[in-house]
């Protein structure tokens, strides 16, 4: 992704597709664009969000990582699937895409070993 994408403001986070041209393999993940940190604030802490590694994020996979460092990043594409407005509907659509794509039934064509979901309607509220 570009370094300067600009995200609606609404958006917390995105459901990907990694494909390794190397491997022919895709992998389909989540990422949040911020995580929990700390300040100092008149000597306390003070919890924030501060932006997370999404620029340079490419999973969690070993598998994935591991050829990634094999292969080198330039036979690497990164597409973003879909943009979120909650972690829930994070969550949502990542399960939904790898369902729909049969990840778990392909290992030879998705590094995803596992799915795990769990998702309450009212998570889904705000969803388009």
């Amino acid at each position: 992704m570009d370094d300067d994408f600009v995200f609606a403001p609404e958006v917390i986070g995105f459901v990907y597709k990694i494909y390794n041209e190397n491997t022919k393999k895709s992998y389909i993940g989540k990422k949040s664009l911020t995580k929990a940190g700390y300040k100092q604030v008149k000597g306390k802490k003070k919890k924030i969000r501060k932006e997370s590694n999404w620029k340079e994020y490419f999973g969690s996979n070993e598998e994935l990582l591991n050829d990634i460092k094999q292969f080198g990043h330039d036979k690497i594409t990164r597409t973003v699937l879909t943009f979120c407005r909650s972690k829930g509907e994070m969550s949502y659509y990542e399960t939904k895409f790898q369902f729909e794509e049969g990840v778990l039934l392909n290992p030879d064509k998705y590094y995803n070993t596992w799915i795990q979901c769990k998702i309450h309607r009212k998570h889904l509220k705000n969803a388009k």
